[in-house]
């Protein structure tokens, strides 16, 4: 089997994954979001107050990146800043209601996403393919 084009086959995969998430954020009438929100969004859901460095670090972008990401929360509603009362380099985030009244939509989104992904997998095929991106993504 040829190999050699893994990195397209990733990039593609990738490609699929934002339009699948794009057509069932518009399905549920959901604005101001993109995939690439959903990291922060997924954080923020699971913990209540996250500061911005660790966000970055999370989701494996850098400081700007996540600052413009942020920012389009923030102006869509989904999202607040919060400063550090004892040290003004640290900003906090936190969900708005709006922000948060958006769990149950992201769980589905996010099965339904990872069911498509691994339509026709076993279980141990789900894990090699796994290992081996880890593997990949690692050696970069």
């Amino acid at each position: 089997m040829k190999t050699d084009h893994i990195i397209a086959l990733i990039a593609r995969v990738r490609d699929k994954a934002y339009e699948f998430i794009i057509r069932e954020l518009n399905k549920r009438k959901i604005t101001g979001l993109v995939p690439s929100h959903g990291g922060i969004m997924s954080t923020l859901l699971k913990k209540d107050r996250v500061p911005m460095k660790e966000i970055a670090e999370r989701i494996g972008r850098d400081k700007s990146t996540v600052t413009a990401l942020v920012n389009k929360l923030v102006r869509a509603g989904y999202v607040v800043k919060e400063g550090d009362p004892d040290d003004a380099r640290i900003t906090y985030l936190c969900l708005t209601a709006k922000g948060r009244s958006l769990e149950k939509d992201f769980e589905e989104i996010s099965e339904k996403l990872i069911s498509n992904a691994f339509l026709g997998f076993s279980q141990a095929e789900r894990e090699e393919l796994v290992k081996g991106v880890v593997k990949m993504l690692n050696n970069f």
